[in-house]
Parts: structure tokens; C-alpha cells; sequence
């Protein structure tokens, strides 16, 4: 999973940085609202987002973006502890709210919760075809039979998950599951994709000739 964190407070953001990282969450930790107009928000499975940034209302910045159809899920982080103050970020467009000072396990377990609502599955698993995906557990099995997958792999697999039904860029796949090291090797992408098609099937990704990737959920 890939996010994108938006957080003023420096020994807040690099804690929630190392310890998701610890649990296999790709963090991009932004200080303030300036910073993400440079980035493909579209390749962030999840925004994290604190209420009052230096430059402006992170509530505002998410209203904004749905406004322009963005949907990626969105968790606001605030001191704000009001009712009030809660509905109105929830009414805002965040999917879930969460009061500081705050547990980082209970924000990843949220975060896991958000990615089982996006799949479209309360448990996590999807199947496509005869395979199945744990989005939470980082689990795939094809024909009940567990698969084991390289971390590219699973991170490929998994932005296509969570993105089904959609054709997915080319380079915003190489964003998600290469950063920058998709300036240095101009087929990793490629390698990966044949990689899961060796193991899971070669129906399982489609190749949308030009544009990028689309993978079906039954």
C-alpha cells in the first residue's frame, strides 16, 4: 500500500512514517498542501490528512478534490475532538476521521479497513477468476492453492486490486510500486506484470494497448 501523508508536525509525521513503513506501508510525508501539487495523486492508495496545515485547511484541499471526482479514500487526522467537528469532515469527504492524539496501530488497522472498502469485499478477499486476493493479509491464492509473490509483485497486484475495473496508467503503476527507481529501468513494470502472469495466469492482467493495465474482480 502506498500513501500519502499530509502533516505539519515533524516528530508526528516521521513516527507515522517509520511505523507504517514497518508494516509494509510506502509513505510519501508531505509538510504542507504545497508540496502534493507536484504528484500524481491518482497513484496514492489512501491520503492521510491533517486538518490545519500552514498553508491552508487539509478539509478544504480533500473537498476541493472531490469536487473533481477524485475518490481515493481519505482518513482526516485532527486534534479537533468535537461531534461538530467530526461530521463536518466526514460530510467533507474524508471516508474516516480520526482524533490525535491517536494509536499508529489504530491507524493502520484503519487504513487496512479502508483498503477492504475499496476492494469492495468486507473481508478483504476478491476473487478474479480462480484466483483470490487478501488485499489486509497480503495473501493470493490460485485455485486454493496459497501463491507466493515477490514484494513488486504483490505491490503491482495490489494497486490493480484496488483499482478494478479501471485501465491504470502505465506510469502511474510505476509510481505506486517503483518510485524513483522507475527513471533507472524502463521494463521493471514489465517484468513484474510477467511475473504474475507466470504464476497466476496470463488472463489475469489485461494490456490495454497504449494507455496501461486493467485487471476484472468478479
Amino acid at each position: 500500500m502506498r500513501v500519502l501523508l499530509i502533516e505539519d508536525d515533524p516528530t508526528l509525521g516521521e513516527g507515522l512514517r517509520d511505523y507504517l513503513g514497518s508494516v509494509d506501508v510506502a509513505v510519501h510525508w508531505c509538510q504542507d498542501l504545497a508540496l502534493t501539487r507536484v504528484l500524481d495523486l491518482d497513484s496514492f492508495d489512501a491520503w492521510l490528512i491533517d486538518w490545519q496545515l500552514p498553508d491552508g485547511s487539509g478539509l478544504d484541499w480533500l473537498r476541493q478534490l472531490r469536487s473533481q471526482g477524485k475518490d481515493t479514500p481519505a482518513l482526516i487526522l485532527s486534534a479537533r475532538d468535537l461531534l461538530e467537528d467530526r461530521v463536518r469532515g466526514l460530510d467533507g469527504g474524508a471516508d474516516d476521521y480520526l482524533v490525535k492524539p491517536f494509536a499508529p496501530e489504530e491507524l493502520a488497522a484503519r487504513l487496512r479497513a479502508l483498503l477492504r472498502r475499496r476492494a469492495g469485499s468486507a473481508q478483504g478477499r476478491v476473487k478474479v477468476g480462480p484466483v483470490q486476493v487478501d488485499v489486509a493479509a497480503r495473501a493470493v491464492w490460485l485455485d486454493g492453492e496459497k501463491v507466493a509473490l515477490t514484494a513488486r509483485e504483490w505491490s503491482v497486484l495490489e494497486a490493480l486490486v484496488l483499482r478494478a475495473g479501471r485501465i491504470v496508467r502505465k506510469s502511474e503503476l510505476e509510481a505506486m510500486v517503483l518510485g524513483q527507481e522507475a527513471e533507472v529501468s524502463s521494463n521493471a513494470l514489465e517484468v513484474h506484470v510477467s511475473g504474475l502472469r507466470r504464476k497466476l495466469g496470463h488472463a489475469l492482467i489485461e494490456t490495454v494497448r497504449g494507455l496501461g493495465y486493467r485487471l476484472e474482480t468478479d
